[in-house]
């Protein structure tokens, strides 16, 4: 008689372990209904949508444009763009000698990135 009432508890506990599991689970899919509903977005119009559609083609037109034309970047430092075809045959071009190559990139990227010295301060009165 005490084996059977040992497995009923068995069953007992293993059957509000379940009901516990499952309450959790009911919980949480109540959680994430609720979520969706407070969190709902407005679906776009179709005046945002064209915006959107009209914002994309202007970009995706502009990066045409900095890719396939050539600009000043800055004059000043004779700084330009070149399209992509005319940069690949200057650099094969170029590059037939390396030790030029490199020495004139050196050169360009010093030029590109020189920043002038601030002017040396005024002499105090006092001095």
């Amino acid at each position: 008689m005490n084996s059977e009432s040992k497995n009923c508890c068995e069953c007992k506990s293993r059957c509000a372990y379940c009901l516990a599991l499952v309450g959790a689970f009911l919980i949480v899919g109540a959680l994430v209904m609720a979520m969706r509903c407070y969190t709902r977005t407005e679906p776009l119009n179709a005046n945002r949508a064209g915006e959107r559609a009209a914002a994309l083609k202007e970009l995706r037109a502009a990066e045409a444009d900095a890719l396939n034309s050539p600009a000043w970047i800055d004059q000043s430092k004779g700084l330009v763009r070149l399209p992509i075809t005319e940069a690949m045959k200057l650099a094969e071009h170029e590059w037939q000698n390396p030790a030029a190559a490199r020495a004139a990139l050196i050169a360009r990227e010093e030029k590109a990135s020189f920043v002038p010295p601030p002017p040396p301060p005024k002499p105090s009165a006092f001095e």
